[in-house]
């Protein structure tokens, strides 16, 4: 990795708008499809769990097994296979096309467990290393050995496999226990997995959403990188974890992802021996993780080692919007940089109006213009020749491709610029789009302002548009942009959901050129899955550093490490610049270094997760999401979700105290004295016993209990403190969230 510590360009990782917003993986809330499907002679995907064979049996025994359950009509078909898949890893079971009656026939059969319809999901950076605090050369980033040996498999759209950020200088081969193959345009060192698990489709990324993902979680270094060429945010790009490998699972095509697939795409990770699985991808909300084909696969990767990064949604800000809600995923919130694509309006008054814009012009004139807004025209719905010519239009942007094709009609019309304001929804966050004309946006707030000072006097409301191309410590940063899903989670009550806060606004990264969107290699889009693949290259760093971790290891050191004030030193904003809550944050925002050496960490093993599903879903739920037959719910202690050794904690807002206990394992010095410091309102009172934790090994752990009591809560639905373990070197923070009874998320008072 020595090629890495000489490189002394800035580092540089961008972000982009993509049109469609990305939500992570949450299942349709769905029963057994024979109770609930319209009845049809036509056939539909299916994905279908059954028993496992009898015997330990190979590949081959499996699929034979899983053709047994099949109608003798469908198994003698040879015109064309409807069975798409066969799963062994991520559970028992295959995804076949089916009529309603040969449904019927099947669920008749002994070894049959249910069946769920083969549902859709959606898909949901280059400064952001140096945000993160990773600088080449050194601390950190170069002890990791910039995530060497590590492999981060992805499912997405595939990869433009021949673009520079999969270029292999520096990186060391895989590890002898890569059991996978590649069938890219060029596999490498750095790519060394590529399938697609589309039938009938060919490898390759028409995308781009899978190219900018994989090279933000694991990009090789990029010199001269900038959006579309055009010198917006130039500089060396590079992933979170550039030394790296990467396993590309192709699952999705024209922005849509079968079910079907994502589970094969999972099941060859699994088999392939992949370390961090990173999902970028979503849908609609579930009813409960045993309904939810996804969360079954994902819990058959971590029960297997491997940590399962996926992305919050896209539905914000709306509470409760917030998907991937199983304790056994990472899931992920989005956050802005500390870097603006500068531009600002002076008005004639003197003021001047700070904004963004994607397209900088390369001659900037200050020449002024008159201000124009027209509440009949709010959204720039203007007609060529109505009095636009030579003026600045003030517009509501809406992020659509009718509002862009009328601004380039009325810009070539004659429009010597426009200004588009965020709506109020959207608030201070901007993500910024390539209108590929004299185009400003700014907020919700700076629209106000503009709109009162073009209805002050239409002969002297002039302005005129400056670019200042890219500027980076911007503050306050990280602000969570609208976008971004909101806890609570519905499901997982006493859970708290997103965990974490990582870069997800207007990032940088790499593009296939053959899409359509532009002539360069880079581009910036936003989105949760922009930042989940920053959170699964922390991951690998840390994996690198600590490959006997677990995934719950891991996500317990990225979440107590974080940071949880802005760069100004203040709280982490929303994007109405209020104080975000642990709705919108998670623990707080991701710290790779600090993440790599935690102190303590709160560990869960597969029989602890099995315990909450005992709880949360009965024996149906453990056969169906755990599949372990040693494992029972009459031999395991039912572990309520507030009892869970999560690194969080969530309770409920009583008077009486509320008791949870939790475990922590020393991964600092064999000799450490942690102390309890609480930071808690007036009205919750938090008691910690012992308040003082001693450790004389690594490795050794301690339990100790919180307990949680509130008076006063007034018509809060929800209040929020922490616990922080503090020892000479490190501090262990732990959210402490205690929920009014009144609301619908409240967890059970007495587990």
């Amino acid at each position: 990795m020595a090629s890495f510590r000489n490189l002394s360009v800035p580092l540089l990782l961008l972000t982009i708008l993509f049109p469609m917003l990305a939500l992570c993986y949450i299942n349709p809330a769905a029963t057994s499809v024979h109770q609930n499907a319209t009845k049809s002679s036509a056939s539909r995907a299916y994905i279908v769990l059954v028993e496992p064979p009898r015997s330990n049996a190979g590949e081959d025994a499996h699929r034979q097994w899983h053709e047994s359950f099949l109608p003798t009509s469908l198994a003698d078909e040879s015109s064309e296979s409807r069975l798409l898949h066969s799963y062994t890893e991520v559970f028992s079971g295959f995804a076949v096309r089916l009529t309603d009656a040969e449904l019927d026939t099947m669920a008749k059969k002994p070894g049959f467990v249910r069946a769920f319809p083969d549902r859709t999901l959606q898909l949901m950076t280059t400064h952001t290393p140096e945000f993160l605090g990773l600088k080449n050369g050194t601390g950190f980033w170069s002890r990791a050995g910039y995530g060497k040996g590590v492999i981060i498999g992805l499912l997405d759209t595939g990869l433009y496999a021949t673009h520079p950020s999969f270029d292999d200088h520096g990186v060391s081969p895989p590890p002898t226990r890569w059991k996978g193959s590649c069938k890219a345009a060029r596999c490498n060192n750095k790519l060394i997995g590529a399938k697609s698990l589309i039938q009938g489709d060919e490898f390759g990324d028409e995308e781009g959403h899978g190219t900018h993902t994989s090279s933000t979680a694991a990009g090789n270094f990029v010199t001269g990188a900038s959006y579309h060429g055009a010198g917006v945010g130039k500089g060396t790009a590079a992933g979170i974890a550039p030394g790296a490998h990467i396993a590309m699972y192709k699952v999705c095509a024209n922005r849509r992802c079968k079910q079907s697939a994502v589970l094969a795409g999972l099941e060859e990770a699994i088999k392939d021996g992949v370390d961090v699985l990173s999902l970028s991808l979503g849908g609609d909300t579930i009813a409960s993780f045993d309904e939810d084909p996804i969360a079954i696969g994902a819990f058959s990767a971590v029960s297997k080692g491997i940590l399962v990064v996926c992305a919050a949604g896209n539905s914000g800000p709306r509470p409760g919007s917030i998907t991937n809600e199983a304790p056994w995923l990472l899931t992920v919130a989005a956050g802005s940089l500390d870097r603006s694509f500068a531009a600002s309006l002076h008005l004639g008054n003197g003021k001047s109006i700070d904004g963004e814009a994607l397209t900088q012009k390369v001659s900037p004139s200050s020449k002024s213009h008159p201000l124009l807004y027209s509440e009949e025209r709010r959204y720039c719905n203007y007609k060529s020749g109505s009095g636009i010519t030579g003026k600045i239009l003030v517009c509501e942007g809406t992020r659509s491709k009718t509002q862009q094709s009328n601004i380039h009609r009325i810009v070539g019309a004659g429009a010597a610029g426009v200004v588009l304001f965020n709506d109020e929804i959207s608030g201070y966050s901007t993500m910024v789009q390539d209108y590929n004309s004299s185009v400003v946006q700014v907020s919700a707030a700076d629209g106000d302002v503009l709109i009162a000072y073009a209805a002050s006097s239409e002969s002297s409301s002039v302005a005129s548009l400056i670019y200042n191309n890219t500027l980076f410590g911007v503050r306050p940063a990280p602000v969570v942009p609208f976008f971004s899903s909101r806890g609570p989670s519905i499901i997982a009550v006493g859970i708290l959901k997103p965990d974490i806060l990582a870069p997800g606004l207007n990032i940088l990264a790499a593009w296939p050129p053959s899409t359509g969107s532009g002539r360069g290699t880079f581009n910036i889009i936003s989105g949760t899955s922009m930042a989940t693949p920053h959170v699964s290259g922390v991951a690998a760093l840390i994996k690198s550093i600590h490959p006997d971790w677990s995934p719950a290891a891991i996500k317990s050191a990225i979440l107590t490490t974080s940071d949880i004030v802005n760069s100004t030193g203040g709280s982490i904003l929303d994007e109405q610049h209020r104080k975000a809550g642990v709705y919108d944050t998670g623990a707080g925002h991701v710290n790779p270094t600090r993440a790599a050496d935690p102190g303590l960490v709160y560990d869960l093993s597969v029989t602890d997760y099995a315990g909450y599903i005992c709880w949360l879903l009965g024996d149906s739920g453990l056969a169906t999401i755990v599949r372990n037959s040693s494992l029972t719910c009459a031999k395991l202690p039912k572990v309520h979700a507030v009892q869970l050794n999560y690194p969080t904690i969530t309770v409920s807002a009583t008077s009486t105290p509320f008791t949870v206990k939790r475990t922590v394992t020393n991964v600092g010095p064999a000799n450490s004295t942690f102390t309890a410091k609480v930071d808690a309102p007036r009205s919750l009172t938090v008691r910690v016993s012992p308040e003082t934790l001693g450790f004389s090994k690594t490795g050794e752990k301690k339990t100790f209990s919180v307990s949680v009591s509130s008076h006063g809560l007034g018509e809060e639905l929800h209040l929020e403190g922490s616990l922080s373990w503090v020892s000479e070197k490190h501090v262990v923070r732990s959210p402490i969230v205690a929920v009014s009874p009144r609301g619908d998320t409240a967890p059970d008072p007495s587990p």
